[in-house]
């Protein structure tokens, strides 16, 4: 029930009140110090009292919002540990990287590929501290921490793998220029440079959604004794901007409620997106402490630097925390391009109190806090909020740090909106940064307008300080390494041949098929712990059930409660050592899962078998970007898209069917991709997959791929594997069953079938035989992608004078007649092939929108059917002379077409 002016009662409304008088002497004093003290002291009191009450215990929620000030001041930095290094030193090796990064930029922009300068330039002092004194490296076999770091800051990680050693300035000058071979990748791309980075994360709201994985995934290798990753934290480098990705947010609550304390985020707030503010007319350090304090975050401010301190305590009427809260971000991006008496009209001139306040501030003191002292420009006051990230125990932590955009090059460059599209500075501006920085960098270094790199020497005090704080922390950082490992051993042939007999008279889907053969290989005693099972909330769907009690479902609780379903044989059982990732309604998340899991053979050392099964629909097509990530990363496994093809999931109609992620999926350099048909074929290209992705490896052959299947719902008879027929499925295409006896002169025909096309495909060779006198031959085409991928390497090698045959050509050579090409994908699907078949081509396909109705409505609604193939067939022959033309007009009626 509501009130007279319609609103809702307070839920404190529906608790009885055991002292009604003792509430109204509450209320009153608040409005006898709002009446006489002003609504900004009751507010003060308020938030002390429900802050007084979180410190005591008592169970009362958290405020959303703090004030616009730092979460640690300045006299708390050293409870958390004090400062243990070399400020000198570290101030001037950030120097250097900060000119290096710029010089890297400019220098590369005129070849016109450009780069980012204004976020390394504004985030320097997060990384450089967290390098330091905090970041853990991989040597002596350790997993070390994992970094991801924004992307646009790349080039201040070279200009600092350049100081160390580990790059040259050939390097440098070859920034973005990487078709020679030796270059630098714009961004972190692992595929591009394997040794440095570990993580690709410029594909923005992806790197925070894989940080958060990440770190629970190093909980459940813990969690299964696979390996103890206590040692292990996860930091997450992200721009204000980059929050804006849904991805970016997604699964908060997912790393608060599993209480990921070894995970931190540092969101670097410079205020600025891409083009402009990131909030203009709000503020986003706010939106984002309450959005992530709702989600059960720790969340550390670093907003100010240690010139603001006088001014807070100057500040004895809290006018100047107010206004903090009051301006826009925009505006205050404003005041730090404005001169001093600018911001003495529009911020200290807002209000009686901050007028007085300012008058008792010099010019310089102003122009100080208001254009550079940031907190996150102050090495002290990150270190004291890293510090304080680490020990914080029970939830994960986000620091959001405030800085400028651009910071240190210059009034050109800071806090202007169009900085992040500027890729150069001119050379006067380079000495002024100089100037600034104080580097020993003569005016006679920049001979013909060239901009010097600057090195202190090998020997250098900074380059020895750097080297040795990296050694203490294990090694250099960032940096990706892949530990020397024995090959997995082959898995038992028994869990294949079940696969490889057939089922005789039982109907078994091919979706089916799949999940029986991986609870076999999960059985297995050298290698089925190292299977991780990855479900949307989908296993019932796919016939997993059946691992629930057996492998067990991944939680770091275990089962707190009775399940529903406890006294059946397949209840849902939840573990603390569970082998089964379901991650509820999430594609994105069981992504994340796989890509976690899918390089933990670099990430900690520990090769893992991922496979990850869904929705075929749900899957290229909601998460094909990280299909990409995962290509990037150099991840292995299994990508399976069950319930697949646009006519065979009955019902479910558009949005459900899935006839082009095929389509999608070849675009993926590094996605090997299987549209079987029959059981046996599953268990072919599984154990193929294992061979290559994790056992050994034939020369020249890239084992840093991984394997998209799609498989299907319907339940078929499923044939013993023929003799001979494993090259074949591996490499795209096979003769399944040829044409029976027939007339010596009878027109001959080929069909090439996916998936469960095959089907369609068998009846319309019996029909075509039986009623129209033509001998066809039906093909399994295992994989499209695969013919064509080998026959696109023929070209290639074409172009470098070496003479090779596609493997298609050579396996249809000599097959009389026509080729018809039939799946229950978009035509394109087939069509990769056309090219390299000789024989005259043509192919039927599901393209168009999907429908709910039965499979045979579907199917014959997109003519693939197998009256629909017997036409299409006849058609083929018909414009070769081979058939009557009225042949095919009679087949149409014959058929009801």
């Amino acid at each position: 029930m509501t009130d007279p002016v319609g609103k809702l009662p307070s839920e404190l409304d529906q608790l009885p009140d055991r002292d009604a008088e003792e509430t109204a002497e509450w209320a009153a004093s608040l409005d006898a110090v709002a009446e006489h003290a002003g609504p900004h002291r009751a507010a003060y009191l308020m938030r002390r009292t429900l802050q007084h009450a979180e410190t005591s215990g008592v169970p009362l929620p958290s405020l959303l919002e703090t004030d616009y000030v730092n979460t640690i001041p300045t006299s708390a930095e050293g409870s958390f540990g004090e400062f243990d290094g070399d400020a000198e030193l570290e101030a001037r090796i950030t120097a250097w990287n900060r000119w290096n990064a710029a010089a890297m930029v400019t220098r590369s922009s005129r070849h016109g590929v450009g780069g980012h300068i204004a976020t390394f330039a504004s985030a320097a002092w997060l990384y450089e501290t967290g390098f330091n004194h905090f970041f853990r490296g991989k040597e002596a076999d350790s997993s070390g921490d994992q970094l991801y770091i924004q992307g646009h800051a790349s080039p201040g990680i070279y200009a600092r793998a350049f100081l160390d050693g580990r790059l040259s300035e050939a390097h440098l000058d070859n920034f973005r220029q990487e078709a020679g071979g030796e270059g630098l990748p714009s961004y972190p791309h692992p595929r591009r440079l394997p040794w440095l980075w570990e993580f690709p994360t410029v594909s923005m709201g992806l790197g925070p959604l894989s940080a958060i994985y990440q770190a629970r995934f190093n909980r459940y290798l813990a969690g299964r004794g696979i390996k103890d990753t206590s040692g292990s934290h996860v930091w997450a480098f992200l721009g204000d901007g980059e929050m804006d990705e849904p991805e970016s947010t997604a699964a908060l609550a997912l790393a608060a409620r599993e209480q990921l304390d070894n995970l931190t985020f540092v969101v670097n707030c410079n205020l600025q997106r891409l083009d402009g503010p990131v909030r203009a007319n709000f503020k986003i350090v706010q939106e984002l402490e309450a959005q992530f304090r709702g989600a059960g975050w720790n969340v550390v401010k670093t907003l100010w630097g240690s010139a603001w301190d006088e001014l807070f305590a100057l500040d004895t009427t809290g006018a100047l925390v107010r206004r903090l809260r009051q301006v826009p971000d925009a505006q205050f991006q404003t005041y730090a391009t404005r001169d001093v008496a600018y911001i003495r009209e529009h911020f200290f001139g807002s209000e009686p109190a901050l007028a007085e306040l300012g008058k008792l501030l010099g010019d310089a003191k102003i122009a100080e806090c208001f254009h550079f002292s940031r907190g996150g420009h102050e090495p002290r006051k990150v270190y004291a909020a890293y510090r304080a990230a680490l020990a914080h125990k029970g939830a994960p932590t986000v620091i959001l740090a405030q800085t400028v955009k651009g910071h240190t090059l210059g009034k050109g460059f800071e806090s202007k909106n169009a900085n992040h599209q500027m890729k150069k500075l001119s050379v006067e501006e380079f000495k002024d940064m100089r100037d600034l920085l104080g580097l020993p960098i003569a005016d006679s270094a920049f001979a013909d307008g060239q901009v010097p790199y600057g090195h202190p020497g090998a020997d250098s005090p900074e380059v020895r300080y750097l080297q040795e704080r990296r050694a203490a922390l294990g090694g250099p950082a960032p940096a990706r390494r892949v530990h020397p490992v024995a090959p997995l051993p082959a898995p038992e042939e028994r869990a294949f041949k079940a696969l490889m007999k057939g089922s005789g008279k039982q109907e078994m889907a091919t979706t089916m098929a799949f999940v029986r053969l991986v609870k076999d290989l999960m059985r297995d005693k050298q290698t089925g712990r190292r299977w991780v099972p990855i479900v949307p909330d989908e296993a019932r769907t796919f016939g997993m059930e059946s691992l629930f009690p057996s492998a067990g479902i991944y939680s770091p609780l275990g089962q707190t409660y009775e399940p529903v379903d406890r006294d059946q044989l397949m209840y849902y059982k939840e573990a603390k050592d569970g082998q089964i990732l379901n991650e509820g309604i999430t594609e994105a998340g069981a992504m994340a899962d796989f890509i976690a899991a899918a390089t933990s053979y670099a990430t900690h050392g520990e090769t893992m078998i991922p496979f990850y099964i869904f929705y075929s629909m749900f899957g290229w097509q909601r998460t094909g970007d990280q299909m990409w990530q995962l290509a990037d990363q150099l991840g292995k496994g299994f990508i399976v898209g069950a319930t697949a093809g646009r006519t065979t999931l009955t019902g479910e109609g558009l949005q459900h069917a899935d006839g082009h992620s095929h389509l999608i999926a070849a675009t993926n350099p590094a996605s090997l991709n299987y549209d079987p048909a029959f059981a046996y074929e599953i268990a072919v290209i599984v154990k193929e997959g294992l061979r290559r992705m994790y056992g050994e490896t034939a020369p020249g052959e890239d084992s840093n791929v991984f394997y998209y299947l799609t498989v299907y719902n319907e339940p078929m008879p499923q044939p013993a594997m023929p003799e001979g027929v494993e090259e074949g499925i591996v490499k795209g295409l096979y003769r399944f069953k040829e044409a029976e006896s027939a007339a010596a002169d009878a027109p001959r025909l080929q069909l090439l079938a996916s998936g469960t096309a095959i089907h369609w495909a068998l009846e319309a060779q019996r029909l075509l035989a039986a009623d129209w006198g033509v001998a066809a031959d039906v093909w399994s085409a295992t994989s499209w992608g695969e013919l064509r991928r080998d026959a696109l390497e023929c070209d290639e090698a074409l172009l470098r004078g070496e003479q090779r045959t596609p493997y298609v050509t050579r396996a249809l050579e000599g097959a009389p007649g026509p080729v018809l090409a039939v799946s229950d994908w978009m035509r394109q699907v087939p069509d990769q092939i056309s090219q390299w078949v000789e024989q005259d081509y043509s192919s039927l396909g599901t393209d168009g929108f999907g429908l709910s109705d039965t499979r045979q409505a579907a199917r014959r609604h997109f003519g693939v059917d197998a009256q629909s193939i017997v036409v299409a067939a006849l058609a083929q022959l018909a414009r070769r002379g081979e058939v009557p033309a009225s042949a095919v007009k009679e087949a149409r009626e014959r058929y009801g077409l």
